[in-house]
């Protein structure tokens, strides 16, 4: 079972615009840190400049229905209808096998699945907005949702944030550059001092 490989993992949650991509991208560039990024699977198509292996495993519906049936999936979750998202065991075994530290980049739900999972060796983040405002704000600004997806989102951020208490440590990203010393101090801390297991 890949639990039982010698290993470390970094969880980073969040609400959408909460700004997560933006601490992965801060931690993955700490090269001290040795996390590699895991690749999610998911049933969506591949956006511009998306690669299959590269930013997602992109996988048929019924190819990812078939990998649940298997058991090869540490978590999954069916985001919106017939939108598969999860993270496979061979990831995992991927990164492990290399002698890297895993940084999961999830959502709030798979989030809570993979700490309940990889328990003690897993450290999870949960970065929260200043408030409700800033996020939509957020949303709007970066130009990407049409306002029904931005109130869906809002809607959603409201049930994310109420599991924060179930992670490690929140973080409120109010001012980026501290946020993101913030976030490497914990996970450095986090790599240097937990027990190997």
């Amino acid at each position: 079972m890949f639990c039982s490989m010698k290993g470390k993992a970094v969880i980073i949650t969040a609400p959408s615009g909460a700004g997560k991509t933006t601490v992965v991208k801060h931690l993955l560039s700490c090269e001290d840190l040795k996390l590699e990024f895991s690749i999610s699977a998911c049933t969506r198509l591949p956006r511009e400049g998306e690669l299959h292996g590269r930013d997602y495993y992109f996988m048929s519906i019924e190819g990812f229905k078939d990998k649940i049936e298997e058991d090869e999936f540490v978590e999954w979750e069916e985001v919106y209808r017939n939108c598969y998202y999860g993270t496979l065991k061979s990831e995992v075994r991927r990164i492990w096998t290399s002698k890297r530290n895993i940084l999961f980049d999830v959502d709030v739900m798979g989030a809570v699945t993979l700490k309940q999972t990889l328990g003690d060796k897993a450290f999870a983040l949960f970065i929260m907005p200043p408030s409700m405002d800033v996020l939509r704000e957020r949303l709007e600004n970066r130009g990407l949702d049409s306002p029904v997806v931005i109130e869906n989102r809002i809607n959603k951020a409201s049930l994310e944030i109420s599991y924060a208490g179930r992670f490690d440590e929140t973080l409120v990203n109010d001012t980026l550059n501290e946020t993101l010393e913030q976030a490497e101090n914990l996970v450095r801390h986090f790599l240097e001092n937990s027990r190997q297991p």
